[in-house]
């Protein structure tokens, strides 16, 4: 019992520091009626309709996009996959605000690659799909870190098996690796959601009041 304290004591501080501050919150705003009202506001439900919707559409370009290369990062190890594991990690170290200044310079109407899609029509800064972009930026590393754990973690005697029995490696990919990896794969997937929902620095920047 006495070994066990120090464990709940550590466990209970964190809990506390994670739980108490937001629980004031909601506490202060549904004690004046503010929560109430913020809620019903035709402005705040629009905002969460259109958040609800680029979340969902980051979340399925993240997992298009960041499956194929967790596997390349999971099954490689090169001095390449040493080179893009860093450039995947580097969204998480960048401030909300300098990652929306380094989008503008990319693809704002001036940027390397906007003024040329900007010449064709198709400008890219606050707009919808700025905001979609600006969530796949900050999000897309917590999901392509999760699954890359999560895949290098399945058993490759399983694999090898799936393949002795003349499954192809698509086959295989789908049938064994995802499904084992699912568990990883599905708490990145929340983490990413996460982190796209509560983005604002980069979107603010990049994308504007949409």
């Amino acid at each position: 019992m006495i070994r066990r304290l120090p464990v709940g004591v550590a466990a209970g501080t964190l809990l506390a520091l994670l739980l108490v501050p937001v629980a004031t919150l909601l506490g202060r705003a549904m004690a004046n009626g503010t929560l109430l009202g913020v809620a019903r506001s035709p402005v705040v439900l629009e905002a969460l309709r259109l958040s609800l919707v680029t979340t969902a559409v980051s979340l399925v370009v993240t997992v298009v996009l960041g499956t194929p290369l967790a596997y390349l990062l999971a099954r490689r190890t090169t001095r390449l996959t040493a080179i893009l594991e860093v450039v995947v990690d580097l969204p998480l170290v960048l401030p909300p605000s300098v990652a929306g200044l380094g989008l503008l310079l990319v693809l704002g109407r001036r940027g390397l690659v906007g003024e040329g899609l900007d010449a064709a029509g198709l400008a890219i800064p606050f707009t919808t799909l700025a905001v979609i972009l600006a969530q796949v930026f900050v999000a897309a590393p917590f999901y392509v870190r999760a699954a890359r754990a999560a895949i290098a973690g399945v058993s490759r005697d399983l694999q090898d098996a799936a393949r002795v029995d003349g499954a192809s490696e698509f086959r295989v990919f789908l049938a064994v690796t995802l499904v084992l990896a699912r568990p990883g794969i599905s708490a990145g997937l929340v983490m990413s959601w996460a982190r796209s929902l509560g983005e604002f620095g980069a979107t603010i920047l990049f994308a504007g009041n949409v």
